[in-house]
């Protein structure tokens, strides 16, 4: 099993073009494995396919992805058409992933898709996507996209485009076993991760596919000091279920290093590393960047 460690930026992330640029120079030359952006309309955080794009321009190695991009709400074939093009200009280095968007008014306003609608709508909106993707138009009749010998070109230069799912919910385990390549929950344990995986490959059963091994993953949060008591009570609303919440972040480096191994021992391997208190200055995230590397990256195969 091949482990993999990215690096992840939250909807907080406030670097400016300058600095972006410098994390990513710092990315690719301390060779983590990929760099992945939050989506949230309201929040600081660079647009994933534009921050995506900047990055795939200055680098040769990095891969990189969204954690998560919101489906519900764009036109697929436009999104299908961008994703392939950024697809064939960094060689084959796209990593996506896609969600049904937070449960916040203000950004269901933002991609005007109700609450309700999001899930039908999501499914549709990824075999619309996969349908651009493979050889040949796409014919497509469904209720919300109706489309007759389509032409969407340029394809992407993947063979076959990995599509990563988040989510613990039942109905969401349920989805990335259904129509996913991949698992990549935030906020999670590594027993969620192993309950999760059971009912993802019971559902894979079912319906006559598979998830490789390999693609199983995390992301991880951590903190190199305290963790701030407004990040704890988020944590204890979005997991109620937990006791604790705090056993959701490792704080310092060797609790990270155990949190990681843990998961690995239940057969996750592909990681993303995100401070839950992002450093002050384009500067202070190299440094912090160097730090860790030497660290986490001691796990990567």
């Amino acid at each position: 099993m091949k482990v993999r460690i990215g690096f992840g930026f939250g909807v907080r992330t406030k670097l400016n073009d300058t600095g972006f640029g410098e994390v990513v120079d710092a990315l690719e030359e301390l060779r983590f494995d990929s760099l992945w952006l939050s989506e949230r309309i309201g929040g600081e955080a660079p647009d994933p396919l534009v921050a995506m794009s900047f990055a795939a321009g200055r680098t040769r190695r990095l891969k990189f992805g969204m954690s998560v991009m919101v489906l519900p709400g764009r036109n697929p074939i436009v999104l299908a058409k961008e994703l392939a093009t950024l697809d064939r200009l960094s060689g084959g280095r796209l990593l996506p992933a896609f969600g049904l968007g937070v449960a916040d008014p203000h950004e269901q306003q933002a991609f005007g898709v109700a609450r309700g609608e999001r899930a039908k709508l999501f499914d549709e909106a990824l075999q619309v996507l996969r349908g651009c993707w493979a050889p040949g138009p796409l014919t497509h009749h469904g209720a919300h996209f109706d489309y007759d010998e389509l032409q969407v070109l340029p394809k992407p230069l993947q063979h076959h485009v990995d599509i990563w799912l988040g989510g613990i919910a039942p109905s969401e385990l349920r989805r990335v076993g259904r129509c996913a390549d991949g698992w990549l929950p935030s906020f999670v344990t590594p027993d969620d991760a192993a309950r999760g995986r059971e009912i993802i490959e019971a559902t894979c059963a079912e319906h006559a596919r598979s998830i490789d091994d390999d693609h199983y993953g995390a992301l991880i949060p951590y903190a190199t000091g305290p963790v701030p008591d407004a990040v704890l009570a988020g944590l204890a609303k979005r997991r109620p279920d937990l006791a604790d919440p705090s056993v959701l972040i490792p704080a310092g480096w060797d609790a990270l290093i155990e949190t990681i191994d843990r998961f690995v021992a239940v057969g996750t391997s592909k990681f993303v590393v995100l401070p839950i208190v992002e450093p002050a200055s384009s500067a202070a995230w190299v440094q912090h960047l160097h730090e860790a590397a030497p660290v986490v990256l001691a796990r990567q195969t």
